[in-house]
């Protein structure tokens, strides 16, 4: 093994998040209830989120606008102004939740810090996540943040081409399989999946994976017990 750098996924790997967009959707979708079922906005709301990633990416922001979007097409543009002031304050609200860090994180990251290069490698709005890596309380651990509108094949060749590393001396962390783990496999790198038990139904992928490079956990803590177990970590 020959691993130089260790990337974390940061939303529903390092801290909750995914979580918090479904009890806003739960909300909005109860705001909707006057014009279609919650079921029919929840799915109008996902169809138009996923029509407009190219337009607004992943973020709080983007949902925000795909939600008054939603709401003006549910209601046939009638929606009263004062039921889109309530979506912007759900938007609102999320921006300004407190980040809880997952169990386990700052022992897994401890441990690490001095054997490799720590570095966050996420996607989102600029603005949001470096406002959630701040406010963590374990920034100092990362050599370097990673803030990538998507995360393709591209994004990930380019980060490691910054790294001056080969894609074989890197191992990416994550929860998502579509995100974290298939592009970084499929360049030749190392990944650990981490299921969360909540994911947004776009990032979900129907895949099994046979690879040597790929491992998948429970939690967090397991992963310093998966690197002993291949020889990466003493």
């Amino acid at each position: 093994m020959s691993i130089k750098v260790i990337a974390f996924d940061a939303d529903d790997t390092l801290w909750i998040n995914e979580p918090y967009f479904r009890e806003t959707e739960n909300e909005f979708c109860s705001l909707m209830e006057n014009y279609v079922p919650q079921h029919t906005a929840a799915r109008e709301l996902l169809q138009t989120e996923i029509k407009n990633l190219a337009l607004y990416g992943y973020g709080i922001k983007g949902f925000m606008l795909s939600m008054i979007e939603t709401a003006l097409t549910v209601s046939s543009n009638t929606i009263d102004i004062s039921a889109v002031e309530k979506i912007i304050g759900y938007g609102k609200a999320l921006l300004a939740r407190p980040i809880e860090v997952l169990d386990g994180v700052e022992n897994v990251l401890d441990a690490l810090k001095d054997k490799y290069r720590l570095v966050v490698a996420t996607k989102g709005d600029l603005l949001d996540q470096e406002r959630k890596l701040k406010n963590s309380g374990i920034d100092h651990y990362f050599h370097h943040v990673e803030i990538m509108s998507d995360k393709q094949e591209s994004d990930y060749r380019k980060l490691i081409r910054h790294l001056d590393i080969q894609p074989e001396e890197f191992l990416m962390i994550g929860n998502s399989l579509k995100s974290d783990i298939l592009p970084v496999l499929n360049l030749g790198g190392y990944a650990i999946h981490i299921p969360f038990h909540t994911t947004w139904a776009h990032e979900h992928v129907d895949v099994h994976i046979e690879n040597p490079m790929f491992q998948q956990v429970e939690i967090i803590t397991d992963v310093l017990q998966e690197l002993v177990r291949i020889n990466i970590i003493g």
